[in-house]
């Protein structure tokens, strides 16, 4: 990493320098801003005096023709010398600022240009189209606990786009100075914003407000920053044995990070494995089951045909036995209204029968109705001891009659 701020200056150079300095800088150091030397003198007017000498020498001497041929020439060498250093070219790229007597009074575009006046100058060439490198390495920014960092380098782009107000401003060599402040003043303010801990994040972090500061100072002095980042961040060496000692430590932790990550890879692997294989034996068995469901919807099938069968029979056979009871009914009816019909037609015989059988009855009951015992006493006088006792000897012997005949005995 640089260790040295670059450095701008502003050359003076003839114009055939130029080129050189602005593309590669001059001992190591940025040439945006060269000074070119006026080419242009008074040797012209030398000739145009010899011109004049020659001229009177025509006019007052014999040697008309070799002095008038020297007058021309002399005009002639003159002109050309005056065209020549007239010239003025602006390289591509580059930006020429003209004055008048000293005062700045517009640039040149980049070719081929003509300044026949002598008071008419290139103060500067200035690069407008080159985005000239700046590096700055910080040292000793403190960080927000106010650890200082052992450097930080700042690499930053810029680029003059208004090549008048860098030359009457500012000028390369002073904006050298503003331009190293600048960046020293906004890497300072950075690095007090972050932690020690997190100062590698410096490294590529985004700059955008940064650019947008620096490019608020510098707009008027006519130079635009195009981009800016941190390459390189320093710690302490106390402290980048600290961070060594976190960064083995993190190492180990990734490392063992890693070798988890490969074991649970591997269970997890495993535990596919498993359940694709519980998933084929869950088929298989689903198949198992859904056989088995077929041939019990079968067999229920075949179960319901053979009941509906025996139903089907039995309703049959309970029909048949219902036609044959129904049959056998009618016939007992058709018979028994025969009977009916017969006993109707033999009224008088039954009659004849049933008053023959109740005189049967009547006959029985005569032969077993009880017979009166009359005992006759005197009237007025009170009974005997002689019936006394027959009545009681006879009594019991009714008595036993009667009951054996069903009959109950009266007085």
């Amino acid at each position: 990493m640089s260790r040295e701020f670059s450095k701008i200056k502003e050359s003076l150079a003839s114009w055939g320098e130029i080129r050189q300095l602005l593309r590669g800088g001059e001992q190591g150091q940025l040439v945006p801003v060269v000074i070119p030397k006026d080419r242009r003198g008074f040797a012209w007017m030398t000739l145009a005096f010899l011109a004049l000498y020659f001229a009177g020498m025509a006019a007052l001497t014999d040697l008309t023709v070799i002095a008038a041929l020297a007058a021309l020439f002399c005009l002639l060498f003159g002109a050309i010398t005056i065209w020549r250093k007239a010239i003025i070219e602006i390289e591509e790229g580059t930006t020429g600022v003209r004055s008048h007597w000293g005062a700045i009074t517009g640039t040149l575009p980049p070719g081929r240009h003509y300044l026949w006046l002598p008071w008419d100058r290139v103060d500067a060439v200035v690069d407008t189209s080159t985005e000239i490198p700046y590096s700055a390495p910080i040292v000793a920014c403190p960080t927000a606990e106010n650890v200082p960092l052992k450097s930080i380098e700042f690499f930053l782009k810029f680029r003059i786009v208004d090549p008048v107000a860098f030359v009457r401003t500012i000028g390369a060599g002073n904006f050298d100075l503003v331009l190293a402040s600048a960046v020293q003043d906004a890497i300072r303010q950075r690095s007090r914003r972050v932690n020690t801990e997190r100062a590698y994040d410096l490294r590529g972090s985004d700059v955008g407000d940064m650019q947008e500061a620096l490019n608020r100072q510098l707009g008027r002095y006519g130079v635009r920053i195009t981009g800016a980042n941190i390459p390189d961040v320093q710690l302490p060496d106390q402290y980048q044995q600290h961070l060594a000692t976190r960064e083995k430590v993190a190492k180990e932790l990734s490392a063992y990070e890693r070798e988890w990550e490969l074991t649970r890879k591997r269970r997890i692997d495993t535990l596919l494995m498993e359940i694709e294989r519980s998933k084929k034996t869950r088929d298989a068995r689903v198949v198992e089951v859904k056989a088995a469901h077929n041939t019990a919807r079968k067999d229920v099938a075949r179960m319901l045909e053979e009941q509906e069968t025996e139903a089907q029979r039995v309703t049959w056979e309970i029909e048949a036995r219902g036609r044959a009871e129904l049959t056998a009914a009618e016939n007992e009816a058709k018979a028994l209204r025969a009977l009916a019909e017969s006993y109707r037609d033999n009224r008088a015989v039954l009659q004849y029968e049933l008053a023959r059988r109740r005189l049967d009855v009547g006959a029985k009951l005569a032969e077993n109705a009880p017979q009166p015992l009359v005992v006759r006493t005197q009237q007025g006088q009170a009974d005997s001891a002689l019936s006394t006792l027959l009545l009681a000897q006879l009594l019991p012997r009714i008595s036993g009659r009667d009951h054996v005949n069903g009959h109950t005995p009266s007085a």
